[in-house]
């Protein structure tokens, strides 16, 4: 019996460094609510991610996908450019 693989966590980010080859760094924004004083708080973390053919440039919004692990810091891939830097 096949078991269908699960769901993998998908984000939409915006390429900040694009120095190395075939990794970027993409700063993903989560939003929530402060529990105690209901204030809208930003919080940005930066990963690294696989981009095979090197297509997406600084400040491109991309949506990337989780996968194994690639290297030591990059467990993310590039699935599209949804939208090119001006």
């Amino acid at each position: 019996m096949e078991s269908a693989r699960t769901q993998r966590k998908e984000r939409l980010g915006v390429v900040v460094s694009d120095g190395m080859d075939k990794t970027r760094v993409v700063a993903l924004e989560r939003t929530f609510k402060d529990t105690r004083y209901g204030k809208t708080v930003r919080r940005t973390s930066k990963v690294k991610i696989h981009d095979e053919k090197n297509e997406s440039r600084l400040g491109d919004k991309v949506r990337i996908m989780e996968t194994r692990p690639i290297s030591r810091d990059k467990r993310w891939r590039l699935v599209e450019i949804v939208q090119k830097a001006k």
